[in-house]
């Protein structure tokens, strides 16, 4: 038998007698819960106040709402406005009265905008009286709001077609008949960091926007079970190796109504992505990625004629060019840009002149930056969170651009979410760890100064917990593989005790972090509470590791995933408290392709599994995603029969449950589908449940219903 190299870093070990616990979570609270009453508490819409070294957030006492505001520079706190002030003011102006205190946005130091009845309303600290900036005067079938904050202007959707209010009539943009025709919407099926479908030059004069044709795309059947007779919903879904959906983007000028299209060229199949404007708004520079994936041009076009300008440069890779981030400006410098990339294998900063030669690598190490976050006033200093400490670890940091100096500002082992002031001073440095619920800081960019200004309670004090350890495995090759387990309350080591290995193991998602409760879900206790051990391990596959660990599955998805995960079960069995005849895998989406795999390839691991969403079929997936990773149907025929999870049915041993939402659009019914269809045949005997209503994620109240099923499923047959 092959030696097993495990690598015993105890990170941290939080034991349950730290604290006076005596309840056990209910589900209700594992699962719903968790993400209100159970979760740390925090500054309700703490933010910086634009151009000050001030912050702000929303005090609640005696059931009144109240607007207070702090300094990075003193310990004095100052009462803003309170919601029934707020309202008085409103009432003064004409206006609605609004409750609870809305969300607000600073405008400068001295006034802040909010939404109200289709209005946005400015209220001003210093008069203590609120003004209408602007009125948006659409219906409720309005969707994908985007206001420009220079103008006010604000770009929605209504179907497929796009609108603009420009504070006194609605323009419409597009005027497509055709329903297959979108705009102004996500495209690209929101990879590559794609999140929205327009986009504001900076003088909110200007509007970019997507236009994706669909009509090429083969229909795919969502079936609405709510009606009778039954009715049958199309949505276009480019499957694997199929025909792609063709995307264009149209510059849209307020002034005189009319769109300039870009001359984006051939083929038309091929991804647009992160999508910037220059400072003087003559230039539109997009991310054009090939359809294989494995070619990148950073292009600019003219906004007034729409022609192709240059191609600033271009990335190659023999496996994949994954672009995230659009280009960054700096400050005071127009002439030069940030461009994020993972050409050496992490990703990090690069400095750019705007003509596209490359000045320098601003950052580098066996490390990734996590979130670039702006520059200080002048422009001098970039700032960004990183992992250079530690995989699960996150520290802010500031970088000069010139000298390339480095200086970490946070401090603690744990993970830092900051938020930079507006001139580049301070930070709201919100701070997380597995033994710290939260903690919120202001520290100076220099580091020199820091002050404590909020610090949550233990939601969970009052609690009977099993003691988490995160500690870290080796993989064949040596690698580093992070891992979580939760003991059994009250955790005896001469007992024996029934394992859930809960996972995702796949691109783009982290599953353990130095965070509260390890970065797992409160359901992971409830199970230790119950006389389960609950382990998870970030393999081989997984995000924020670097290009190589990510690539390691390239074409043969499931094969290298499963390898490491098998090494997470050695591990298991080595301990003398587990007992091996009684595990249990669970995971969803990738994590359902995992546990399905693991069941079918690996048939005398687990006793139990269950499959959430499973992909079943890689050919039944989507273009953007499963091309990147596993090439098409036609290129890697081999390695899309490998992975195809029916083929390996007749091994299935264990007890086996397959979930699926009938409303899926991400990982369609069909998989799992075609699975219970091949377990029929073959006299398999598994599982079964759906829930109508629930797309890919079985979420609200009924998410309850789901965990409670799993959890049975668990109890009754381990």
């Amino acid at each position: 038998m092959k030696k097993i190299n495990f690598l015993f870093l105890l990170f941290i070990t939080v034991s349950p007698v730290l604290f006076a616990q005596e309840r056990i979570l209910t589900m209700e609270e594992a699962v719903i819960k968790q993400r209100s009453s159970l979760a740390p508490s925090r500054l309700k819409q703490l933010m910086w106040i634009k151009g000050s070294n001030n912050f702000s957030y929303i005090e609640s006492s005696n059931k009144e709402e109240t607007l207070v505001s702090g300094s990075a520079e003193n310990d004095k706190k100052n009462n803003l406005v309170s919601l029934t002030e707020l309202n008085n003011s409103l009432s003064s102006a004409g206006q609605a009265a609004v409750k609870p205190f809305p969300i607000i946005l600073w405008k400068n130091a001295k006034q802040f905008t909010f939404e109200s009845d289709r209005k946005v309303l400015c209220y001003d600290i210093s008069t203590k009286k609120t003004s209408i900036d602007a009125t948006h005067d659409f219906g409720d079938d309005a969707e994908n709001k985007d206001v420009a904050k220079s103008t006010n202007y604000a770009a929605y959707t209504i179907k497929n077609n796009l609108f603009i209010y420009d504070g006194k009539n609605n323009l419409i943009v597009t005027n497509d008949k055709d329903e297959n025709i979108v705009n102004g919407k996500s495209v690209h099926r929101d990879e590559f960091g794609i999140s929205k479908g327009t986009f504001w030059s900076p003088s909110g004069k200007l509007l970019a926007f997507y236009r994706m044709d669909q009509t090429m795309v083969t229909d795919y059947p969502i079936i609405d079970w709510t009606s009778r007779p039954a009715k049958n919903e199309n949505i276009k879904y480019p499957m694997a190796g199929d025909k792609s959906h063709e995307v264009t983007v149209g510059i849209y000028n307020v002034s005189n109504g009319k769109t300039t299209f870009l001359k984006t060229g051939e083929p038309k199949e091929q991804y647009l992505t992160n999508i910037a404007w220059s400072a003087d708004e003559l230039h539109v520079f997009i991310a054009v990625l090939n359809r294989d994936q494995k070619g990148m041009k950073l292009n600019s076009y003219s906004t007034v004629t729409g022609l192709f300008e240059k191609t600033l440069f271009e990335e190659k890779h023999e496996k994949y060019v994954h672009p995230m981030h659009p280009m960054v400006f700096l400050p005071n410098a127009s002439g030069q840009f940030i461009w994020q990339s993972e050409r050496d294998g992490y990703n990090h900063l690069y400095l750019y002149n705007s003509d596209g030669t490359l000045i320098k690598q601003l950052t580098k190490g066996n490390w990734i930056i996590t979130d670039f976050a702006g520059f200080d006033a002048k422009g001098t200093k970039a700032f960004y969170t990183s992992t250079t400490e530690s995989g699960i670890t996150r520290n802010f940091y500031s970088i000069e651009i010139k000298s390339g100096k480095t200086t970490r500002i946070t401090s603690g082992e744990g993970t830092h979410t900051s938020t930079l002031s507006s001139n580049g001073n301070y930070i709201i440095d919100n701070f997380q760890s597995t033994i710290i619920p939260r903690s919120i800081n202001i520290v100076s960019v220099s580091g020199k100064k820091s002050k404590t200004i909020y610090t949550a309670k233990n939601p969970l004090q009052e609690y009977k917990l099993g003691e988490l350890n995160i500690f870290k495995l080796k993989s064949e090759n040596g690698d580093e593989l992070f891992c979580r387990l939760f003991k059994p309350v009250a955790f005896d080591s001469t007992k024996k005790y029934p394992v859930i290995v809960y996972l995702y193991n796949g691109p783009g998602l982290q599953m353990i972090n130095n965070t509260w409760n390890g970065g797992g879900d409160l359901w992971f206790q409830y199970m230790a509470e119950r006389g389960f051990v609950v382990f998870t391990m970030d393999g081989r596959g997984s995000s924020n590791r670097g290009l190589a660990f990510e690539q390691a599955t390239y074409l043969h998805a499931g094969v290298v995933e499963m390898k490491d995960q098998m090494v997470g079960v050695n591990y298991l069995k080595s301990q003398q408290y587990v007992d091996k005849d009684r595990m249990g895998i669970f995971g969803w989406s990738y994590g359902g392709f995992m546990s399905s795999s693991i069941m079918t390839r690996y048939p005398d691991v687990f006793k139990v599994g269950v499959a959430g969403g499973p992909v079943i079929d890689w050919s039944y997936y989507e273009i953007m995603y499963t091309e990147r990773f596993m090439g098409t149907p036609q290129s890697n025929p081999e390695g899309y029969k490998e992975s195809r999870v029916i083929n390996y049915i007749d091994n299935l041993k264990g007890k086996l449950l397959l979930i699926h939402g009938a409303q899926d659009n991400v990982v369609v019914w069909q998989h799992s589908m075609q699975f219970i269809k091949e377990c029929v045949d073959k006299g398999k005997q598994v599982d079964y449940y759906v829930y109508p209503g629930h797309e890919h994620n079985v979420l609200g109240k009924d998410r309850e219903h789901l965990y409670q099923k799993v959890t049975d499923y668990f109890i009754q047959n381990l």
